[in-house]
């Protein structure tokens, strides 16, 4: 039986292809793209413009700039959007401004042509995570999901140990919208096997677990 496009991608390990920074973890968007090429030759994404301006971001005064993608595999069509920040995650906005924190004061620079384009090409690696390819970095995971070959079942070995603490995971902190974001991607694989995928990084609690199954459905 043919993979679908999702487990094709899922079971990519990008690990040699990422870099960190503030404690981030990037994509290289060209090998991204190239893996995605090689195994669906017809895939195609744009760049969505406003409409207003013609260019290729948006733009709100208040909030600072957003850019968006879409990625189209094999006719299914998704879309993505990534706000352009500065290294400190930050908004970028047309002016610099200041923020506090407590470490002091501190200034965002006002956004450039190069941070916009930075930004659409980080966008695009997300949205193709979206098709699978990557997603477990989102997720918080170190590997992807194991295929039911041998190969791939190798690599789950390297899980720390279950004397290792878990991180608690609660609705609504910093991790969540990439935990959302991968439990979405991965609904037909149902409550049981999502949440036991997640309980390999972090402590699910009962609210927690109430939440995958409301996504779920």
């Amino acid at each position: 039986m043919k993979n679908s496009v999702f487990e094709t991608l899922n079971a990519i390990n990008v690990n040699a292809k990422v870099e960190k920074k503030s404690n981030l973890t990037y994509l290289s968007w060209a090998w991204a793209w190239a893996e995605v090429k090689k195994a669906y030759p017809d895939a195609s994404y744009s760049v969505m413009s406003d409409p207003r301006t013609d260019k290729p971001y948006f733009y709100d005064e208040n909030l600072g700039y957003m850019v968006m993608t879409l990625v189209t595999i094999e006719g299914r069509t998704l879309e993505m959007w990534l706000p352009v920040m500065d290294g400190a995650n930050q908004a970028m906005k047309s002016q610099s401004y200041e923020y506090s924190t407590r470490y002091g004061v501190k200034t965002v620079d006002a956004a450039t042509m190069f941070d916009i384009n930075k930004t659409l090409m980080r966008c695009l690696t997300k949205n193709l995570a979206m098709f699978g390819l990557g997603l477990y970095i989102y997720a918080g995971e170190d590997l992807p999901e194991a295929s039911e070959t041998p190969k791939a079942v190798a690599p789950k070995k390297a899980v720390a140990p279950k004397s290792a603490k878990l991180s608690e995971l609660a609705i609504d902190d910093e991790n969540w919208s990439k935990v959302r974001l991968y439990i979405e991607a991965n609904v037909s694989n149902g409550v049981d096997a999502i949440a036991s995928q997640l309980g390999r990084k972090y402590s699910i609690t009962p609210e927690v677990l109430n939440e995958i199954k409301k996504i779920v459905g």
